[in-house]
């Protein structure tokens, strides 16, 4: 066995809270970013701007402080026998790729066929946010928030759609304004019978 193999066995691991840099180490950073643009940071119109981006990204990353658990833990049993799909149409959301963080702007359809339970859809909706409000790719994001409705109400199907504008490609890069990406995942009875599949496409508009 190398010896870099035996230092990495060494290696202590450290809780990511415990590495998370102070409020003043974020705002010199920013500021070391001002100077690396070509601008000074002490001229009056930059002079906050280090605090004012730290604040942004406190609100643009808020949803590493959350657990998308807590919003779908309260449910609701009496609903008629009601066993059709439940559809929330047009969750608008802002995230970031974690590849150039860049803003990535869309909209999230969020469907499920309830098992004897149900939950509030602004719930739906919250959860949405909590992984639009990280470091993401589409594909994750939309595989996150099926599996962890999946996961806690344990429907009989849940399916997500998701189309957003990545402004990495739109803004930067090959600079193409026009395009979206669309991305889904299907579980349980969405995967299995296609005809509720169908149903569930031909909402998303």
């Amino acid at each position: 066995m190398s010896s870099n193999v035996h230092a990495l066995e060494k290696l202590e691991i450290v809780p990511v809270d415990n590495q998370r840099p102070s409020r003043a180490e974020v705002e010199a950073a920013v500021r070391t970013m001002i100077r690396w643009t070509g601008d000074d940071p002490d001229r009056e119109g930059l002079q906050e701007t280090p605090s004012r981006v730290t604040r942004a990204f406190e609100e643009f990353f808020g949803g590493y402080a959350q657990d998308p658990a807590d919003f779908l833990a309260k449910t609701f049993e009496e609903v008629g026998g009601y066993d059709e799909m439940i559809l929330l149409r047009g969750i608008r959301f802002e995230s970031h790729c974690e590849h150039h963080m860049a803003p990535v702007i869309g909209q999230a359809w969020v469907g499920y066929v309830p098992n004897g339970r149900v939950v509030g859809i602004s719930k739906l909706a919250r959860v949405v946010d909590v992984f639009a409000r990280r470091l993401q790719v589409q594909e994750k994001m939309t595989a996150q928030i099926a599996d962890t409705i999946d996961r806690i109400l344990k429907p009989k199907g849940v399916a997500v759609v998701i189309k957003a504008s990545h402004h990495c490609m739109t803004t930067r890069g090959v600079h193409k304004p026009d395009t979206d990406l669309v991305t889904s995942r299907m579980l349980g009875c969405f995967r299995d019978h296609g005809q509720l599949r169908q149903e569930f496409m031909q909402a998303v508009q």
